[in-house]
C-alpha cells in the first residue's frame, strides 16, 4: 500500500524532504501523498521515514491504494530508472 496523511497533519514541514521519491507535496490545507510515488521507502529504507518523523502520527496506510511489498519493489525501480 502506498501511504496517506490525515486531517490530523499540522503542516509542520518535516515529512516532505525526508520522502526520497518526492512523493510529498503540500496540497490545498494539508501535505499530500501521491500514490503513484509512494513506495513506503521500499528500495531506500526499512521503514516509511515520513512516519518516522511525523510528530502527530498521521500517516497511515492507503487502503484505497493496497499494493504488495513485491509490487513496491517494481514500482521503486521504475521510479529510480532502474527497472
Amino acid at each position: 500500500m502506498s501511504l496517506m496523511i490525515t486531517d490530523e497533519c499540522i503542516n509542520c514541514d518535516v515529512c516532505e524532504p525526508e520522502c526520497p521519491n518526492s512523493a510529498i507535496s503540500q496540497g490545498e490545507e494539508i501535505y499530500e501523498i501521491d500514490p503513484n510515488l509512494c513506495t513506503e521507502c521500499v528500495g531506500h529504507y526499512d521503514e516509511p521515514q515520513c512516519q518516522q518523523v511525523c510528530p502527530v502520527d498521521c500517516i497511515p496506510l492507503d487502503p484505497e491504494h493496497e499494493e504488495s511489498k513485491e509490487v513496491l519493489m517494481q514500482k521503486y525501480l521504475v521510479i529510480s530508472g532502474n527497472a
